[in-house]
């Protein structure tokens, strides 16, 4: 019984070996990136993605917000929720068209940033967001690669907004 054991212990350990190795040569980085129409106008999507007090009250991933202030880099707040605790930071704000947001916390197992772009269109507006994130442990990089898909809190974030905004 402990033969067996000591199998299956040196098995476990080879695959995470081998998955820390595969890991190794896969891209820190990635990008994801979704475009959805909405009925409103520019300022009212922008009013909606830069109160972040009021995330819980919409996002179905959040907790609750923490609004942190601004330390001379930009404001930072802190998203308590699905994913853990992730501290964030606006990097760059131009009013009804564009928000840049960066994770704002070196702890974490990944980082990265979300633009925001929002353009008017005959039907309303048309928001944007991409992702530039980063999975800095090799482990995670091989499975996030193969059970996450780089699109899913975009479009978890996308879909919220809308129901948000209909609701409005």
């Amino acid at each position: 019984m402990l033969k067996w054991i000591l199998y299956g212990a040196v098995g476990i350990a080879a695959l995470v070996a081998i998955a820390a190795l595969i890991g190794t040569f896969l891209p820190k980085g990635h990008r994801a990136s979704r475009t959805v129409v909405y009925s409103v106008t520019p300022s009212d999507i922008f009013a909606a993605i830069t109160d972040v007090g009021r995330f819980p009250e919409w996002r179905s991933d959040v907790k609750s917000v923490e609004v942190l202030g601004d330390v001379g880099k930009g404001m930072r707040f802190r998203e308590h929720g699905n994913q853990g605790d992730i501290t964030y930071r606006v990097d760059a704000r131009e009013p009804n068209t564009k928000l840049v947001t960066r994770i704002d916390d070196s702890s974490l197992a990944f980082g990265g940033s979300w633009t925001f772009e929002i353009k008017p269109t005959p039907e309303g507006s048309a928001l944007t967001i991409t992702e530039d994130g980063e999975v800095y442990n090799p482990i995670f990089r091989v499975m996030s690669k193969l059970f996450f898909s780089p699109f899913a809190t975009i479009d978890t974030y996308q879909a919220d907004l809308r129901k948000h905004l209909a609701a409005k």
